[in-house]
């Protein structure tokens, strides 16, 4: 038994969705740190939320524009075909991943105590999966020093999704904002719980799910043939 094609489809789907989202999140918040109030004002519009990070110019961009890379070279490391033709590119890639990784979730942790629109609640969900991120991708990097490439594939697939999940707030930003039942002050702290937690429990599910029909695939293999075993 083998992992479903439309399930792994379905997956890519959603990575694709995310890595766009979250580019476009970067190229957004890099062209309101250049050219302030150029995507619009008013004390409600998300461009008004932008001031920490405008304070903070240097700090941001050492975060974001390594985000982006991160979230768009790890879809590339997961990619079986570029694995299997291009393993040099994956070799290199990879260290380029974990150098990037480390600026990100590092910078994270500052800007979570510099500049948060949710105040604490933000602030503790920024930092908790700060450090998770951190862990996730130095076991990752471990692993595949030992050349424990399951276990390194796992920790490496936890590590992106955390990364995500930074994607995933944004949608529920936005309707937080199109309804506009709470402040951002109230809403932001709510959002990067729901974000993170969503994508990590879905990178969860996805590890057991692959994990399980590895199995099967492998004591398939190791299983005597049927049409032999009557053959006595």
């Amino acid at each position: 038994m083998s992992v479903s094609r439309s399930a792994t489809r379905l997956v890519w789907i959603a990575v694709c969705l995310l890595v766009v989202i979250g580019v476009a999140a970067v190229t957004r918040r890099t062209i309101v740190l250049f050219f302030p109030g150029s995507l619009g004002s008013g004390s409600s519009s998300p461009a008004a939320l932008d001031t920490g990070f405008t304070r903070n110019t240097i700090l941001t961009l050492i975060h974001i524009l390594p985000g982006a890379l991160f979230l768009v070279l790890a879809a590339f490391q997961f990619a079986p075909g570029i694995r299997r033709k291009h393993l040099q590119f994956h070799r290199w890639s990879g260290r380029v991943l974990v150098v990037t990784g480390l600026i990100v979730g590092v910078s994270a942790l500052v800007m979570s105590y510099r500049m948060n629109i949710g105040g604490p609640n933000e602030t503790a969900a920024t930092t908790l999966f700060g450090i998770v991120f951190l862990i996730c991708l130095i076991k990752a990097y471990v692993y595949i020093r030992r050349k424990e490439v399951a276990r390194h594939r796992e920790w490496m697939i936890r590590a992106y999704a955390v990364g995500l999940g930074v994607a995933t707030t944004r949608p529920i930003v936005g309707m937080f904002f199109a309804f506009r039942r709470l402040t951002p002050h109230e809403f932001f702290g709510i959002a990067f719980w729901l974000g993170f937690t969503i994508t990590l429990l879905a990178a969860e599910a996805w590890i057991d799910y692959t994990r399980y029909h590895g199995s099967e695939r492998m004591r398939n293999a190791e299983a005597p043939d049927s049409s032999h075993t009557f053959a006595a």
